[in-house]
C-alpha cells in the first residue's frame, strides 16, 4: 500500500521537457496526485529492468515484490522508500511508501531525478540498436532484452565501492560484503513493519577506522583502507560526480580515478559506466565480459584483449551498452 489514489486523478502537466540526449538532464515528470509518474522512451521494457534487479539475489539497497520495486532514497537532508511500477508501456509509476512529506517538492523533485537517472531514461537506445542488429555479438542480446537500460549507481560513493568490493571475487561474496557495509553503517527506514536501507554515505565511511570496517565483516583490510581513504575524498570535495564528468572524455576522467588507491582500469571504467553513463567506458578486462563472449560465440577459451578489440570495433560509443548487454547473458 501507499498513498496514492492515482486512479482517481489526473496527471498534470510535466514540470520540464523530455529530451533525450546526454547533452541535458531533464527532469521531466508528470504528478499525479500523490504520485509520479515519469514518460519512458519507446525502446524501455520495465519488465527487462525488473528480471535484471531480480538475478541479485542477496541486495540490500531495494526489494522486488509482485512486480514492483521498493526502494530507500535520499534527497539531500530527506528520505522516503517508494514503490516503483510499470504504469502501461508509457510511464513509469512511483508512488509514496507512508511518507508524510509526499508533497516536499523538493523531496519529489529529487526521487523523480534519481528514478530517471538510475534507469538511464535519457538515453536514445535506437542508434545502439541500429548498429547492434548487425553485430555477431549483439544481434541475439538485443532481442533478448530488449528494452534493457544500464541500471546505473547514480551515487559515485556507492558507484565506487561496489567496484572496490567486487574486486578478486566472485559476486555472491560481494553481495554478502555489500549487505555487511550497508547493515552496520547505512541509515534505515522502517515503512510498514518493513525495513528499507541507504546506502551509507561518504562522510560517514570518512569517519571509520579499517578495525571498524574488518570488525564489520569487510574481510580485506586493503579494501577497508581504500574505502575510507575514497570516502574522505569524497567528504573533503577533492573527488567528485561533477568533476568527473568534466573531464575531456573517458581517458581522462579514467586517469583521475586510478589515481585513487585502490581503483585501477576495471573499477574505474565500471564506474564511469554505471555512475558517470560515459557510453564509450568498456571494462575490457572484466572477467563476466570474457565469459559471455565465449557463451555467445560458442568459444572453447576465453578471448584474448586483442580478439575483444577486434570484435568490438564497431562499437563505437556503445562499448558500455555492449558490455552491460553482453553480461545480462551470465546474469
Amino acid at each position: 500500500m501507499s498513498n496514492s489514489n492515482s486512479e482517481h486523478s489526473q496527471p498534470s502537466q510535466p514540470h520540464n521537457r523530455l529530451d533525450h540526449n546526454h547533452s541535458e538532464t531533464p527532469t521531466f515528470w508528470y504528478d499525479d496526485g500523490p504520485d509520479i509518474l515519469i514518460p519512458v522512451p519507446q525502446e524501455f521494457s520495465f519488465t527487462e529492468n525488473y528480471n535484471h534487479l531480480a538475478t541479485a539475489t542477496n541486495e540490500s539497497l531495494y526489494t522486488l515484490q509482485n512486480g514492483a520495486i521498493y526502494k530507500a532514497i535520499a534527497v539531500n537532508q530527506q528520505a522516503a522508500v517508494v514503490r516503483i511500477s510499470a504504469h502501461g508501456s508509457t510511464d513509469i509509476r512511483i508512488q509514496f511508501v507512508d511518507e508524510p512529506d509526499w508533497n516536499s517538492p523538493e523531496l519529489r523533485a529529487g526521487v523523480a531525478q534519481y528514478v530517471y537517472d538510475w534507469f538511464d531514461l535519457g538515453t536514445d537506445l535506437a542508434p545502439f540498436y541500429e548498429m547492434a542488429k548487425n553485430d555477431p555479438l549483439l544481434k541475439e542480446a538485443i532481442v533478448s532484452f530488449y528494452g534493457l537500460r544500464n541500471m546505473g549507481i547514480p551515487d559515485l560513493y556507492e558507484a565506487i565501492c561496489w567496484g572496490i568490493l567486487g574486486q578478486q571475487i566472485n559476486l555472491g561474496f560481494a553481495y554478502t560484503l555489500k549487505r555487511r557495509l550497508v547493515e552496520h553503517f547505512g541509515q534505515a527506514l522502517v515503512r510498514q513493519g518493513q525495513t528499507y536501507w541507504l546506502f551509507p554515505t561518504a562522510e560517514r565511511i570518512a569517519g571509520l577506522t579499517t578495525e571498524q570496517l574488518s570488525a564489520a565483516g569487510i574481510t580485506t583490510v586493503k579494501k577497508c583502507e581504500y574505502l575510507i581513504d575514497t570516502a574522505r575524498r569524497i567528504a573533503e570535495g577533492t573527488l567528485s560526480k561533477e568533476q568527473l564528468l568534466q573531464a575531456a572524455g573517458v581517458k581522462q576522467a579514467e586517469k583521475m580515478l586510478v589515481q585513487i588507491r585502490g581503483i585501477g582500469p576495471w573499477t574505474a571504467h565500471y564506474v564511469l559506466m554505471r555512475c558517470l553513463r560515459m557510453p564509450s567506458a568498456f571494462p575490457i578486462d572484466d572477467v563476466g565480459l570474457h565469459n559471455s563472449i565465449k557463451h555467445v560465440l560458442g568459444l572453447e577459451t576465453k578471448p584474448t584483449k586483442a580478439h575483444i578489440l577486434e570484435l568490438s570495433a564497431g562499437w563505437s560509443l556503445w562499448e558500455s551498452y555492449a558490455t552491460f548487454y553482453l553480461w545480462r547473458f551470465l546474469y
